[in-house]
């Protein structure tokens, strides 16, 4: 089969399509044929090596976190699955960026019957930080005024509908290529942070913060100042701190596998309470143009990358 590959850190030409041998689905495990899988930003810093210290990757590394696709195969002891179903799951070895991929039984859900089964290749990671975030982490409740910072990413757009499932008010930052999505996510307003400062663009503070993107110092300073005293900020990138004495609280999250969260959030879709908003398709061959794109700030929200051939 043909999968996209690494075989050393580096800058997106290290990414290369190559022949390998199918996967055998060992004891508890299933093969699935790849509809597709999806780029994550946190990609890019896999495959540069900056995350080697946490997380080391036996190289050659087959890229690929998200999956959605059909068991074709199952190994010994699985019962819970059977061939032919359609599943979802979030990798945490990768794999997903070739035409089959096994995946430990207990590991995949059943995918949403409402959108195509390629585009539920959007939902694991994204999805699941943002559940996290929303449920988890940030506690939100009906009536809050909640901000999400990086509401144009693919985190950020489920973390919007999230928020407003939850009955939050939602306020988000986003570029202008990302605003009308936003809005149609359920944002209830939009600032344009290209324009408008933050601190100026809101009249009132918030209870909460969730933070999506890589801030400054300076930054982090303004959105500590929005949040009123007993709110909370949440950051699923770099860690805020609050000022000494502070009134806020501030939480910093890696997010976890969690097949519970996950199949919760594919009824939100199939209920028609969630969205999922695919920004691009592209061939699973474009992979290393899509991070070179990234890297540039010329992606946006969920691309979902489809090998040849996949079952839609």
């Amino acid at each position: 089969m043909r999968a996209i590959r690494i075989h050393q850190y580096g800058d997106a030409s290290v990414i290369a399509e190559d022949d390998v041998p199918r996967p055998v689905p060992g004891r508890g495990d299933v093969l699935i044929q790849v509809a597709a899988t999806s780029f994550n930003p946190s990609d890019i810093g896999l495959r540069r090596g900056l995350l080697r210290s946490v997380l080391p990757l036996n190289l050659p590394y087959t890229l690929g976190g998200d999956v959605a696709g059909t068991v074709v195969a199952l190994g010994d002891g699985v019962d819970t699955l059977a061939v032919g179903d359609r599943v979802i799951g979030r990798l945490d070895t990768g794999g997903a960026a070739a035409e089959y991929v096994t995946a430990a039984a207990d590991t995949v859900v059943a995918a949403p019957t409402t959108v195509p089964l390629p585009h539920a290749a959007a939902i694991p990671i994204a999805g699941v930080t943002a559940w996290q975030a929303v449920f988890e982490h940030a506690g939100i409740t009906p009536g809050q005024r909640v901000l999400v910072n990086g509401a144009g990413g693919g985190v950020g757009g489920f973390a919007v509908q999230l928020a407003k499932h939850a009955g939050a008010h939602v306020i988000a930052t986003a570029s202008p290529r990302s605003t009308d999505v936003v809005r149609q996510l359920g944002a209830d307003e939009v600032v344009d942070y290209t324009a408008t400062p933050l601190g100026a663009a809101l009249d009132d503070p918030v209870d909460v913060i969730l933070n999506l993107v890589v801030v400054s110092a300076r930054h982090a300073a303004t959105l500590m100042s929005l949040v009123r005293p007993g709110g909370v900020v949440v950051s699923a990138t770099v860690a805020l701190d609050a000022p000494a004495g502070s009134p806020v609280t501030a939480v910093r999250f890696v997010a976890r596998n969690d097949t519970g969260h996950l199949a919760a959030l594919v009824e939100l879709v199939d209920a028609g309470a969630v969205r999922v908003d695919i920004a691009a398709s592209r061939p699973l061959t474009d992979l290393a143009s899509v991070h070179r794109d990234a890297e540039s700030g010329h992606v946006r929200g969920k691309t979902i990358l489809v090998p040849s051939g996949s079952l839609g």
